[in-house]
């Protein structure tokens, strides 16, 4: 088929018609289609045929005559497929629509495929989602999402051919405003922020426009409102102008968004207007307070408060949280006669306003006082009066002025009338009642009144008037003396009647006459059985008259005496004589004189006098003498003889105690001697033997031995006290010293006494400890406190150290306590820390009295046990609830439970009430409570429960403490039937237009067992009565109603039915249709501000459609802001509601809520989300954790606390609120009993009133409560309010008030040290004001300055004293000291530390000893300074000495010790070279301060060790001028490859071995050097020593003798000087001539040098030795000597000096023969003497070694210096002035180096040793030498062996060295 195509269509008529076109009856507008022309002859053509061509064509022709048509059909069959209207590139915003066109034509229809890349996105049979293919061909993209963008392409197909069109699509992403601005309510001049944030495509612009109540803002809204980059809106000091709501619009090409939110501007409401105050004329004693509602500032009102001015008192806040939607209050509670006047103020979540005017002021009425005087005490004053003491009534219950004091009084029990005292004076709070009756008991009663009248009596106090004492003695008395001391009384008592009291027993009293004042008095226990009372009174003087008498008496005092009785002692012997002494001593004959006996005893009738030849009983002689003589002479003696005579005195009893004493004839006695040899045995804890042997006795006999002791352990400063005496007994060698303590040390003395004194005392014994033995002291102090419901704290004061009577780590302490009252074992406890004071006894019972006792143990045994002190747990909860539960249903909705009591055991308190528990059986709700207050309450009626349920029920009691344990198992009991309530969940899942079904559930609420149901449905237009009615079974849950009106509305009820009746029906609406969907969500929900309450919000909304099938019911979710989720907040809401409570809410949360709505289709979308809100605040549900409450002073306690979290506050904390009283439990045990008379008493009667303290800082976290009472226990309680009221308190936390730790440390403490090892430590007592009691005791912390942690130590002094010694310290140490101070309830806080430094003691060992450089005959030997210096060091002792005997064969070998002293504390190492081969040495170190410590001990064998390298080969010498080479052969190596060579140098005259060489390469076989390091003139010995890592080797066969003498060069020779004279005469001669025959009158002269022009081997000193050594200064040489610090130097003649050697002081030898000498010694050194030479650690200059440069020079060495003993000899002939060189020195001063390197030896005892240059010197074990030799000039030399500033011993340096 063509693709154009002509309809003709040709019309003829007058005029022309007019051609019109239709195609399907619609007329053709050619002009506007291309593809259609109308040809001239009418007929149409169509260019490009498509199929949509295809139809009816009608051909019109009209003119004014008429029209004509004629009609055909197109149909348009097969074409290819053109794409008419391609896609165009398109750019989308994401989430919108887009639709990529694409039209087409062609036949048949061309199919549409869309594709992006290969992804065929729709076609006629692929549909992805959000990918449309419209009917056009065109692709809908719904919704287009960013991914989406790409290149789209359209493919068009059918049978003729294909055709395609692409297009771009670009997403952007929408543009969103993410960060909405939220409402905000700011306070008036602080900053508002709205936030706009938005998300948009990067490729986007956008433009932030704000407006305010629909008016832009722009910047002529002023300088305080800004617009940041962000788009956040900033407005600054808000106002009320600013209140409104704002919309940010965002504007971009991706699309537009707004958001709005409201500004609220809160400020201060404004104080309430006109405040009327007026008398209440209702109620007594209150105040109508009236006012008018004041502007709430923008925010709603969150309470008034109204502060009150009591008696023009300052204002205090009398009602905190009133009502702000009230405008007048009742002030209930005024005190009567007292003017108050009210002022208030409103306050917002902004604050608290201004105050309102002040009301007038308005007075009460008086009224009698309302409560008794408190604290009524009475006490018997005397036997026949009672003080009565009070305090006037709490000043708000006393109504009125008081005008003064009714006292009643009565006889307790007895049925008499009251007597009156009337007090008019009210200032007066004590009453004498007199007159009463003796010992008798009264009750008594205090009230007290004002003008009002008489007020309440104070509860009955009861007190006895005291005893008095007996009216009548006792009858019958006699008395008769039994003995000489002892006399007998008999009595009967007085009449119970007249001893006025309790009779407390009988006091038998004798005394001599004329001395009353000094009777003897002997208590007697009464004795009820017996008539007759019998007593004696003994321990009375022999033979003396008494009067005697007996009395009875009470507490109060003594009774009258009887009448007095004369008894006379019985006679008994006498006494012993006094003072016997001799005088008249002759040959023969001594005069004998003595004194009465003091104790007669009775009347004296003589004196025997005897005497005897001592010890010689036949030769006694006795006299009887008359009783007045008191002096005999005694005759008829033998000259020179001993004689004990004895005198006593007699009576008829007989004879008296004898006197007697020992005399020499014709020798006057003198005084004794004192005891020596003193021996201690039979030690014991609290005795000892001493054995002694008797001193000089003066010529006579020893009446008494004196021992002394002296106690302690360092007893130099102890003094010496009189222990023990033993009289008579001359003859005794040893005695027992008793009363001894036990586990102390002592030395004893003792002393011997005659008659004529005391002797002097004996030399002390040995130190003694006597033994352990158990405490005899229980501990002091002893205190018990409540810690706990099951903890006591118990404190005593630990025995003081010198009565442990036993080793103190053995100390301890036993607890022991039980009950009170008997019931259960006792316990115990051991403690063994003997410095513990205290312990908490654990696992006790609540609120139990606890019986206790301590006692002090050690290893021996246990001490006494303490007085027992009684304690009382802390009350708790009960342990266990009620028995003999029961409940009974007295309703439906009502239950009746009754309980027995708690066992006593378990009710831990006094119970102030019981809780019923109770909760449906299988509920998961928490359980609710009914509260039965009073201690006597057994029931309770439980009321408002749900119908026909089973309920769990337990019942528990509480204390003041809270609540015990619920009663266990619950008691099961179901309340009573009744009528059901609704049945619930109906809904009509099928509906037609003529019938419905219905089902449901069983009702909620039961109430019963369900027995049928009863389903109605009726027209919701038509009657009640018309409606249909079935009853059905009760498993029925559906229902089918037929027969019903189509589109009509019903009405249906469901009724369910127990054996009580028909219940309440459920309702539901249904409209008979098939047109159902499911509802419109509610309208938004909303809530008016005064319907937001603190946990809960009234929301209300507007119902949606409801889809043709009526709401069943709504559901309400709410979130949480700002992160919340969505939550089911409620069960449903019913479907005819509209506004609905949401409750369980927090308060002070911001929330949102959302509504939707069900119907029996399903649920509706949820409702737009409501606006925000926040609920009120409400009081605190949570209390603060109370963290400690800790004694701060005698008076006052810290509290330290931790507030609850801030979700727990549900408002803005304010404060905390400080609850505190007084437990009167401690005082008064019967506490627990109170309630008994009163078996209705609440819980507020049971318990004493708070006091309460507002902390307003909400801050604070600690709070010191203060003024309190000294020895009481408080009870303390916390909470926190908010701007709504208080929340729930703490938990009680007990405290003991009157015991608290110092707060103040000791002052001025002092420490001196005393010795090395003691401080004495000095301090005085903290300030009184901090003590806080009595200080019972000290704790001294002491710790070493360098060493805290691990020598921190406590001396705990258990006396207040104020000094202590601390012992056994470290010496020469620092030490801080810090005090503390103690008392009964703590350590106090420490006094700043004071530093002291013990004193010098000798030191510790030195470190570990090392050895290196070890070869056959020499070692280095260093060790490490002690690590405890115990002072300043002043050197080392280094002894040696070989560990078996020397062969004395070997060379210089010999058995000896050597001794050297180094004074100073370096160097610490030292060069030992007299050593034998082979030989095991043992060294000892040992360092010095003011004394010599311990040593350290290393042993050491000589070399060479096994692996070491054999001997190298003999040594060849060969010389060229003045440089020395050495040859050699390598030897074995040993076990080890070599690693160098050694050489070792000697002179010939058998000198010792010195390295002169070291560190020679090991390739290397020979070596030269210069002969300048050699002494000139002598000759020297070579060997050479391989060395590899085993040590150093066999050292080789010595070199020949080879001497250090340069040969003379010819032109030192004397021939060759005088040729040279020879020549310069003639030449001179010569010259004189020329110059006379030319007669000039010059003159020239030559002078040549006779002496060398160049260096010989006479060269200076200076000359050898001025090295240019690199660092080392230039040296120099005027008019002294340089001091070389080298050995060779030294000893081989260079100075002109006395031979060098060691300081003899230092050197100590062994007293062995020697046995050969070589007597090599020049004169010189025949003057050394034996004078130790100082030892010095300095570092000393050049000129320390200098000598006077006149001395003549000395012979150049000393040959065999060690090994002939000679010479060590000759040291003590050293000539004086003669410098010394010092013993140990090692100096380099001179090489600018610093002056602590280690020293060495300056003195050598080597013969023969070798000169050396500084360059050349042998590196020590610490410093190697490493710098490079700067002395030109030498042969082969390697570096190491001639470094400038190398350090090593200097060779030849020891004592052996």
């Amino acid at each position: 088929m063509e693709k154009v195509v002509a309809i003709p269509c040709q019309a003829k008529g007058v005029p022309p018609p007019e051609m019109a076109w239709y195609k399907d009856a619609a007329l053709l507008h050619l002009e506007k289609l291309s593809r259609f022309q109308l040809l001239e002859d009418g007929s149409l053509q169509i260019s490009g045929l498509v199929p949509d061509d295809t139809g009816m064509f009608q051909c019109f022709a009209r003119n004014a005559a008429g029209e004509v048509q004629t009609t055909t059909y197109l149909a348009v069959t097969s074409i290819a497929p053109n794409i008419t209207r391609g896609p165009q590139d398109s750019t989308v915003i994401d989430g919108m629509s887009v639709i990529l066109n694409c039209e087409t034509s062609g036949a048949p229809r061309p199919a549409i495929t869309w594709q992006k890349g290969e992804r065929v996105l729709a076609s006629g049979s692929v549909q992805l989602p959000r990918f449309t293919l419209l009917e056009s061909g065109s692709l809908l993209v719904s919704p287009a999402h960013l991914p989406d963008a790409g290149t789209y392409t359209c493919l068009a197909t059918n049978s003729r051919g294909a055709d395609e069109a692409s297009a771009d699509l670009v997403v952007w992403a929408r543009t969103r405003i993410t960060d909405p601005p939220q409402d905000q309510s700011v306070i008036k001049g602080t900053k508002a922020v709205m936030s706009c944030g938005v998300t948009h495509d990067p490729s986007v612009d956008v433009r932030y426009v704000w407006e305010k109540d629909g008016a832009p803002l722009g910047p002529e809204s002023g300088p305080r409102v800004r617009l940041d980059e962000a788009g956040t809106l900033h407005i600054s000091q808000t106002w009320s102008g600013d209140i409104g709501t704002y919309t940010c619009k965002v504007i971009s090409a991706g699309g537009n968004d707004s958001r709005s939110a409201h500004l609220r501007v809160r400020q201060l409401p404004h104080a309430p207007e006109s405040p009327v105050a007026a008398l209440s004329p209702q109620e007594k004693r209150a105040i109508n307070l009236t006012w008018a509602k004041p502007f709430d500032g923008n925010s709603p009102l969150l309470r008034y408060v109204v502060e009150v001015s009591e008696n023009n008192a300052p204002w205090t806040v009398l009602l905190a949280s009133v009502d702000p939607e009230v405008t007048s209050v009742t002030v209930r509670g005024l005190v009567p006669a007292r003017s108050y006047q009210f002022r208030l103020c409103a306050v917002n979540d902004v604050g608290r306003g201004q105050f309102s005017k002040d009301t007038e002021r308005v007075s009460l009425p008086e009224e009698p006082p309302s409560a008794p005087p408190q604290n009524v005490i009475a006490s018997g004053r005397t036997n026949q009066s009672i003080m009565i003491q009070w305090q006037p009534p709490p000043e708000s219950h006393q109504n009125g002025v008081l005008k003064g004091y009714i006292i009643r009084y009565c006889l307790a029990g007895l049925p008499v009338g009251y007597q009156f005292k009337n007090i008019t004076n009210a200032e007066v709070n004590n009453l004498l009642l007199e007159d009463l009756i003796i010992w008798t008991n009264y009750e008594i009663e205090v009230a007290a009144y004002n003008s009002a009248g008489l007020g309440v009596y104070s509860m009955k106090v009861t007190e006895w008037t005291l005893q008095g004492v007996p009216t009548v003695p006792p009858g019958n008395v006699q008395a008769e003396a039994t003995n000489s001391t002892t006399i007998r009384f008999t009595w009967n008592p007085p009449s119970p009647q007249f001893i006025n009291g309790i009779n407390q027993g009988y006091k038998l009293i004798a005394w001599e006459p004329e001395h009353e004042d000094e009777a003897t008095v002997v208590t007697v226990r009464p004795n009820f059985q017996d008539s007759v009372h019998v007593g004696y009174v003994a321990g009375l003087r022999k033979f003396a008259e008494y009067f005697t008498s007996v009395l009875c008496f009470t507490t109060p005092g003594d009774g009258p005496r009887s009448p007095p009785q004369l008894v006379r002692t019985h006679e008994d012997v006498p006494g012993p004589v006094g003072h016997l002494s001799f005088s008249d001593i002759l040959d023969t004959s001594l005069k004998v004189s003595w004194q009465e006996p003091l104790e007669k005893n009775g009347i004296l009738t003589g004196y025997r006098i005897s005497w005897e030849e001592y010890n010689r009983t036949n030769t006694r002689v006795t006299h009887y003498l008359p009783n007045v003589t008191l002096e005999y002479r005694v005759t008829g003696l033998t000259a020179l003889t001993t004689y004990t005579i004895e005198v006593a005195a007699m009576t008829s009893k007989g004879q008296g105690q004898v006197s007697s004493s020992t005399i020499s004839s014709g020798v006057p006695p003198e005084l004794p001697g004192a005891p020596t040899n003193l021996g201690i045995s039979n030690i014991g804890p609290r005795s000892v033997t001493i054995q002694f042997r008797p001193g000089y006795d003066g010529k006579t006999s020893i009446s008494r031995w004196q021992v002394e002791a002296q106690v302690g352990q360092n007893g130099e400063a102890e003094e010496w006290g009189l222990v023990h005496q033993l009289a008579n007994e001359p003859d005794t060698r040893s005695m027992e010293v008793p009363n001894l303590k036990p586990y102390t040390y002592y030395s004893f003395r003792m002393r011997q006494v005659n008659i004529v004194g005391t002797s002097p005392p004996s030399l002390p014994s040995r130190r003694i400890q006597t033994l352990q033995a158990p405490p005899d002291m229980a501990p002091a102090n002893v205190t018990l406190r409540t810690a706990s419901e099951t903890s006591l704290w118990l404190r005593w004061m630990p025995l003081l150290e010198q009565e442990y009577n036993g080793n103190p780590d053995s100390v301890g302490y036993r607890i022991r306590y039980a009950r009170a009252d008997g019931r259960g074992q006792p316990a115990l406890h051991v403690i063994r820390d003997r410095v513990e004071r205290e312990f908490t006894i654990e696992d006790l019972e609540e609120w139990t009295e606890y019986r206790v006792q301590v006692q002090a143990f050690n290893a021996i045994g246990s001490g006494p046990w303490s007085p027992s002190v009684l304690g009382r747990t802390r009350e708790s909860v009960p342990s266990s609830g009620p028995s003999n539960i029961s409940a009974v249903a007295t309703s439906s909705s009502s239950l009746m439970v009754r309980w027995s009591d708690i066992p006593e055991a378990d009710c831990n308190g006094l119970i102030l009430g019981y809780k019923v528990l109770y909760k449906e059986k299988g509920s998961e709700a928490r359980a609710q409570f009914w509260l039965a207050e009073g201690n006597a309450s057994r029931s309770a009626q439980l009321t408002g429960l749900a119908k026909y349920t089973l309920y769990e029920i337990r019942v528990l009691a509480f204390t003041r403490i809270g609540d015990g344990v619920p009663s266990r198992p619950p008691v099961l009991e179901r309340t009573l039937d009744d009528v059901p309530g609704p049945p619930v969940g109906l809904l009509f899942p099928e509906v037609r237009t003529t019938l419905v079904r219905l089902i449901w559930q069983p009702p909620a609420a039961p109430n019963g067992v369900i027995l049928a149901y009863q389903v109605s449905h009726r027209l919701n237009t038509s009657a009640v009565t018309a409606a249909a009615v079935e009853v059905l079974e009760a498993s029925a849950r559906q229902f089918m109603a037929t027969g019903l009106q189509p589109e009509a509305t019903y009405l249906f009820r469901v009724t369910a039915q127990t054996r009580k009746g028909w219940g309440e029906a459920a309702e539901a609406l249904v409209v008979t249709t098939e047109k159902r969907a499911r509802p419109q969500p509610p309208g938004k929900p909303l809530a008016q501000q005064e319907e937001v309450r603190a946990r809960s919000v009234l929301l209300s909304w507007e119902p949606g459609s409801d889809g043709l099938s009526p709401v069943r019911y709504y559901t309400v979710q709410s979130r949480e802001l700002p992160d919340g989720d969505w939550a089911l907040h409620s069960a449903p809401v019913s479907h005819n509601a509209t506004a609905f409570v949401v409750d369980r809410l927090k308060p002070f949360t911001s929330y949102k809520f959302r509504v939707k709505a069900t119907n029996d289709i399903g649920d509706s979308e949820y409702s737009e989300e409501s606006e925000s809100l926040t609920t009120l605040q409400a009081a605190p549900e949570e209390a603060p954790t109370i963290l400690s409450i800790t004694p701060h002073t005698t008076t006052s306690v810290l509290i330290r606390w931790q507030p609850p979290a801030e979700d727990k506050i549900n408002g803005i904390l304010l404060g905390f609120r400080l609850r505190y009283r007084e437990l009167v439990y401690d005082s008064l045990r019967g506490f627990s009993l109170r309630g008994i008379g009163h078996p209705g008493a609440s819980w507020a009667e049971l318990t004493p009133v708070y006091t309460v303290h507002n902390l307003s800082e909400v801050s604070l976290t600690q709070y010191e409560l203060d003024n309190l009472s000294k020895h009481r226990r408080y009870e303390i309680r916390m909470s926190v309010y908010n701007a709504v009221g208080e929340g729930p308190p703490s938990p009680p936390q007990e405290v003991f008030v009157g015991e608290a730790v110092p707060t103040g440390a000791p002052q001025n403490v002092a420490v001196q040290a005393a010795t090395a090892t003691q401080l004495d430590v000095t301090w005085e007592p903290p300030p009184v004001q901090s003590q806080n009691g009595d200080i019972q005791g000290y704790k001294i912390h002491f710790w070493e300055e360098q060493r805290q942690n691990e020598s921190a130590r406590v001396k705990t002094l258990f006396l207040p004293e104020t000094g202590v010694k601390l012992k056994n310290l470290t010496g020469y140490t620092s030490y801080w000291v810090s005090v503390a101070a103690f008392n009964a309830a703590g350590d106090g806080p420490r006094s700043p530390p004071v530093k002291a430094r013990t004193q010098q003691a000798a030191p510790s060992a030195p470190g570990s000893i090392r050895f290196s450089e070890l070869t056959t005959t020499s070692v280095n030997v260093s060790w490490e300074p002690p690590p405890l210096p115990n002072g300043v060091l002043e050197g080392y002792r280094l002894v040696y000495e070989p560990c078996t005997p020397v062969d004395a064969s070997v060379p210089a070998g010999i058995s000896k010790i050597v001794t050297v002293d180094v004074k100073g504390n370096s160097p610490l190492w030292m060069k030992v070279k007299d050593l034998a081969e082979g030989v095991t040495y043992r060294f000892r170190i040992r360092a010095k301060t003011f004394a010599y410590g311990p040593d350290v001990e290393a042993n050491i064998t000589t070399g060479p060790g096994e692996g070491a390298p054999g001997p190298p080969g003999e040594p060849f010498i060969s010389r060229y001028g003045s440089a020395i080479t050495i040859h050699w052969s390598s030897g074995d190596p040993g076990q080890g490859p070599i690693t160098r060579y050694v050489i070792e140098a000697r002179p010939s005259d058998e000198g010792l071995w010195d390295i002169l060489i070291k560190d020679i390469p090991k390739e290397v076989t020979s070596y030269t050097f210069s002969m300048d390091i050699l002494k000139q003139g002598v000759s020297y010995d070579f060997r050479v020593i391989a060395v590899n890592d085993y040590g150093y080797g066999t050292p080789s066969t010595p070199s020949p003798s080879v001497s250090a003498q340069k040969a003379n060069p010819f032109y030192e020779e004397w021939w060759f000087l005088v040729v040279i004279a020879l020549v310069g005469l003639i030449f001179i001669l010569l010259l004189v001539f020329v110059l006379i025959i030319r007669g000039q009158s010059k003159k020239y002269s030559k002078k040549s040098d006779s002496g060398n022009s160049s260096k010989t081997a006479a060269l200076s000193h200076g000359e050898m030795v001025s090295l240019d050594e690199g660092s080392f200064p230039a040296l120099e040489l005027n008019n002294r000597r340089l001091s070389v610090k080298n050995s060779f130097c030294r000893k081989n003649g260079i100075y002109t000096r006395s031979p060098p050697r060691p300081s003899p002081g230092s050197l100590h030898y062994s007293d062995e023969d020697v046995t050969k000498y070589n007597d090599l010694i020049p004169a010189e050194s025949s003057s050394l003497t034996e004078k130790p030479s100082e030892v010095s650690d300095s570092q000393g200059s050049d000129s320390e070694y200098e000598v006077d440069p006149g001395h003549q020079k000395a012979h150049s060495f000393v040959n065999h210096y060690i090994s002939d003993p000679t010479y060590y000899n000759s040291w003590r002939r050293q000539q004086k002035g003669i410098s010394r060189a010092q013993a140990y020195s090692y100096t380099e001063s001179d090489s600018g180096e610093p002056d602590h390197t280690p020293l060495s030896n300056s003195t050598s005892t080597q013969q023969g040793s070798l000169f050396r240059p500084k360059a050349s010197r042998t590196p020590t074990p610490q410093t190697p030498g490493n710098a490079p030799s700067s002395q030109p000039g030498t042969l082969y030399r390697p570096p190491s062996s001639l470094a400038p500033g190398s350090r090593a011993p200097i060779a030849g340096f020891s004592s052996f060295v």
